[in-house]
């Protein structure tokens, strides 16, 4: 032993040369199953939480667990048993998966970016009959909205400014109270909200208010055979992916959560079959269809009974009552 130390320390380790490169050329060869084993690993992992996120204790589902990887959304996720948002996801943006890429695929332009899209209506001001629904806390849907290019949208479409007046806007309401003979109230804060996304969405809040009567009578618990819910009569299960930016569909109904996702699908539509009478029709399911069952003349015809009520309170002279005006900033929370 003594011999081996000194004559080989200097130049060997001492013990079997044959028996050490046998066991490197080992760990050599089985370096590709380790990491084979440890990436199978990391997918089981990867998979068993995917289906526990998307179990019955959560509004999550599969589609959404790459979104929830960040650590903050996961925590959310996690403590109020859905999809949640930081307050700085909140603030900020995320894009949901539906239509995402709506401006590089359709438009063949680059997305805009989440903050330039808020950033956008961030300065914006509105006067609105029940102030308070600004302070809904409820994500914004001009992460998507913004996406879609003023040109490719029918000037009809575009907001025709006459409802920024609270005189206009209670001409409104008067005229659908009296209509469905609902609690006034109500509609007035149906009003209120349809007028705060319209200006969200960068469409006529007057186009919106006229879909919503021949949709839904402004009753919000109207649901139709096919599925389509809400005062704007989303169909819901075949916009689950949109729903996930308001936690799923359990809300799907609440007006602020409604409007915000009709009024985006009814601008898209505008804008993928050129016109407002196709928007129209594809927005009543009558796409492929020779005609849309007079659809679009009902809600034409309502637009326009609404444009003459908003001109002739316009003309009429007088302070306004009440000049409630919201920072469009503040809606955001």
């Amino acid at each position: 032993m003594s011999k081996c130390i000194s004559s080989y320390s200097s130049d060997f380790p001492c013990g079997h040369p044959e028996s050490s490169g046998a066991n490197a050329l080992l760990t050599q060869a089985m370096a590709p199953v380790y990491r084979l084993l440890n990436s199978l690993l990391v997918i089981t992992v990867f998979l068993l939480v995917a289906l526990w996120l998307s179990g019955n204790g959560t509004n999550a589902g599969a589609f959404d667990f790459a979104r929830m990887l960040v650590p903050d959304e996961v925590r959310q996720a996690v403590w109020q048993s859905g999809f949640g948002m930081s307050e700085e996801a909140k603030e900020e943006g995320v894009s949901a998966p539906a239509d995402s890429d709506i401006a590089s695929v359709i438009y063949n332009k680059a997305p805009m970016s989440e903050k330039a899209g808020l950033g956008m209506t961030g300065s914006q001001s509105v006067a609105l009959l029940v102030p308070s629904v600004a302070q809904t806390r409820v994500r914004p849907i001009s992460v998507l909205a913004d996406r879609i290019p003023a040109s490719k949208i029918d000037p009809q479409a575009l907001d025709s400014k006459l409802m920024v007046s609270l005189q206009s806007q209670r001409a409104v309401a008067d005229f659908f109270e009296k209509k469905y003979k609902l609690d006034r109230a109500k509609i007035d804060e149906y009003v209120s909200n349809t007028v705060l996304i319209a200006k969200e969405v960068k469409i006529d809040p007057v186009l919106l208010l006229a879909v919503i009567s021949v949709e839904s009578n402004f009753n919000p618990l109207t649901k139709s055979q096919a599925g389509a819910e809400g005062l704007m009569q989303v169909m819901t299960s075949i916009h689950k992916e949109k729903y996930a930016l308001y936690g799923g569909t359990a809300d799907a109904i609440k007006p602020e959560v409604n409007i915000r996702i009709g009024a985006y699908i009814l601008k898209y539509l505008i804008a993928t079959n050129g016109s407002l009478r196709n928007g129209l029709k594809y927005y009543v399911g009558a796409g492929n269809a020779d005609n849309d069952g007079g659809y679009a003349d009902k809600v034409m015809a309502e637009r326009n009974r609404l444009i003459t009520l908003c001109q002739e309170a316009l003309s009429k002279k007088g302070p306004e009552r009440t000049a409630l005006t919201v920072s469009a900033k503040n809606v955001r929370t």
